[in-house]
């Protein structure tokens, strides 16, 4: 058996645990930021050890070179779009209320939205003194 086709297939082995990780972060975390975050990680693993894997197996059993050109290109499609589209979840879940879960110690996007609307509050007293001052 041509090494090039051993390789993929451990690649291929390699993403379908990760896929399996990530399976299981869904099943296991306690709530829906934490089940995004690790089925994101492990799945974008999975997905790029899977599809490099399939388009190395195929130059090892004698296809076309432009395999690994194509699998590649996916593989980096999808390691530029999972954490954005996950990012993009997990913002509309805060946004609409999900509440974290109770055992979370830090939540540094309410920290951050907190320090904003403090900032905009002490602007808006500024600006409404400096009116008051300029009549």
């Amino acid at each position: 058996m041509n090494a090039l086709a051993i390789i993929g297939e451990v690649l291929v082995f390699i993403g379908t645990f990760f896929y399996f990780l990530s399976a299981l972060g869904l099943i296991r975390m306690p709530d829906v930021y934490n089940r995004m975050q690790t089925s994101t990680k492990s799945a974008t693993l999975g997905s790029l050890g899977v599809i490099v894997g399939v388009g190395i197996w195929a130059i090892g059993k004698g296809y076309s070179p432009a395999w690994i050109v194509q699998t590649v290109a996916v593989a980096g499609f999808l390691l530029l779009t999972n954490p954005i589209s996950a990012h993009a979840l997990i913002r509309a879940a805060y946004k609409r209320g999900i509440p974290l879960w109770h055992g979370s110690v830090v939540d540094k996007y309410g920290e951050h939205l907190a320090s904003k609307a403090q900032a905009e509050e002490a602007e808006g007293e500024t600006s409404e003194t400096s009116e008051g001052v300029s009549e």
